[in-house]
């Protein structure tokens, strides 16, 4: 289920998470993709890219989104 909530909003959100086991890693991937997914900053994205690369601006946000987790959950 898609979530935005601002940043200084996530840090709680997170630390509960964080203290029920979700990894660090995982952690960081929702940092990373809540203000790349928040529908207002898609449209604009969209707007000034058009599809083709709106597309490719969503893979490179879901794939960087995911190494980072991983390199950060491999090295703790």
């Amino acid at each position: 289920m898609p979530l935005y909530v601002c940043g200084g909003g996530t840090i709680p959100l997170l630390l509960e998470w964080l203290r029920h086991g979700m990894s660090m890693g995982a952690a960081a991937a929702f940092m990373i993709t809540g203000p790349a997914t928040k529908i207002t900053n898609l449209g604009a994205v969209k707007i000034v890219l058009g599809s083709r690369q709106f597309s490719i601006y969503l893979l490179f946000t879901i794939l960087f989104a995911i190494t980072t987790g991983l390199i950060i959950d491999l090295s703790l």
